[in-house]
C-alpha cells in the first residue's frame, strides 16, 4: 500500500493492482460521556492520550473508492446535507477533487444505516448523487433504511445476509453489532487485504490500545466489542490494513499487537 497523491480532501493510494481514494466528508464532534467501559457505563476518566476539540471528541468521516481501472466501488457516501453541520457533507467535492466522476459510479456499499454513512447516496438538490447507480450493497437487517429521502435507490438494493463476493476483489462479511446489519467490506490484491469497516471503531487513540471500551450509540454493545475483537486480530495478520470510516483521515493504517491491545500505524499523515 503506497500514497501516491493527496489532497485537502483526499488521498490516493496504490494497492498491489488496485487504487484505493479516501475521501473526506468531513468530521463531526461527540461529547467523550458516549465512551463506555464493559459494565455499559460512561468512562470515569478519560486517557490523555485521547486528544479533544473544546471539550468533545472530533471524528472524521470518512469514504473509501476502489477500483481496477473497469469495475468499481465506493463504500459508504457521508452525510450530503443531512447533518444540517458546514463540517459535513464534502464527499461530492472530495470526488471532484480526488478527478473521480461520480456519474460513472455503478456500484455502492454501505457499511451500516446511520446517516453519516447512507445519505450520501441522494443529493442536497434531492436528485440521485450516482447518475448510473446499478447496486447497492448493504446488510440486510439494515436495508430498512430505503424509505422516505432514500426511497427511490430501493429497487437496487442488494441485502446483505452472509459473506458475499461483490466482484474479483470486493467480499462483503457480516459485523452486527454496531448496528444488526453493519458490514465489513475485504478489499483483496497483490498487496494484501484492506478491511473497509464504518463503525467498528470511533476514537482510535483510545480503542485500539483498549478494544474493550465500546460507544454509546452501538445498538448491542457487548456484539460491537466482540466484532471489533474478531477483526482486529485478522488484521494484525501479514499484508492486512484497515479503511476506517472515523479513523483520522484519511483513514488508512496498519495494526500490530501491542500490550493488551494493537498499535495503529498510519500509512499517511493526517488531513486537517
Amino acid at each position: 500500500m503506497r500514497l501516491v497523491s493527496g489532497g485537502r480532501l483526499h488521498a490516493t493510494f496504490e494497492f498491489g493492482d488496485l487504487q484505493v481514494v479516501s475521501l473526506r466528508d468531513g468530521y463531526i464532534d461527540m461529547p467523550p460521556t458516549r465512551l463506555r467501559g464493559e459494565d455499559g457505563r460512561a468512562l470515569d476518566v478519560l486517557p490523555a492520550a485521547v486528544p479533544l476539540a473544546g471539550e468533545n471528541l472530533r471524528l472524521s468521516v470518512n469514504a473509501f473508492f476502489v477500483t481496477d481501472g473497469t469495475s468499481s466501488l465506493l463504500i459508504d457516501t457521508g452525510a450530503s446535507n443531512v447533518w444540517h453541520d458546514p463540517t459535513m457533507g464534502l464527499i461530492y467535492e472530495a470526488l471532484e477533487e480526488a478527478e473521480v466522476d461520480r456519474g460513472y459510479i455503478t456500484d455502492v456499499a454501505i457499511t451500516h444505516r446511520h446517516e453519516d454513512h447512507v445519505s450520501g447516496l441522494i443529493a442536497p438538490d434531492g436528485s440521485e448523487a450516482f447518475g448510473k447507480l446499478e447496486r447497492v450493497w448493504i446488510g440486510a437487517a439494515d436495508a430498512s433504511v430505503f424509505t422516505g429521502r432514500l426511497e427511490p435507490i430501493r429497487d437496487r438494493v442488494v441485502p446483505v445476509t452472509e459473506e458475499v463476493a461483490i466482484n474479483g476483489w470486493a467480499t462483503a462479511l457480516p459485523a452486527p453489532g454496531h448496528t444488526p446489519g453493519h458490514t465489513v467490506y475485504d478489499i483483496s490484491s497483490g498487496g494484501g487485504h484492506l478491511l473497509v469497516w464504518g463503525d467498528t471503531v470511533h476514537v482510535p487513540t483510545l480503542q485500539f490500545d483498549r478494544p474493550e471500551v465500546s460507544w454509546e450509540l452501538d445498538g448491542d454493545q457487548p456484539r460491537a466489542r466482540a466484532a471489533r475483537a474478531a477483526l482486529l486480530e485478522r488484521l494484525a495478520r501479514p499484508d492486512h490494513f484497515v479503511a476506517g470510516a472515523h479513523l483520522d483521515s484519511p483513514g488508512i493504517a496498519r495494526v500490530s499487537p501491542a500490550g493488551g491491545g494493537y498499535a495503529l500505524e498510519y500509512l499517511a499523515a493526517p488531513i486537517g
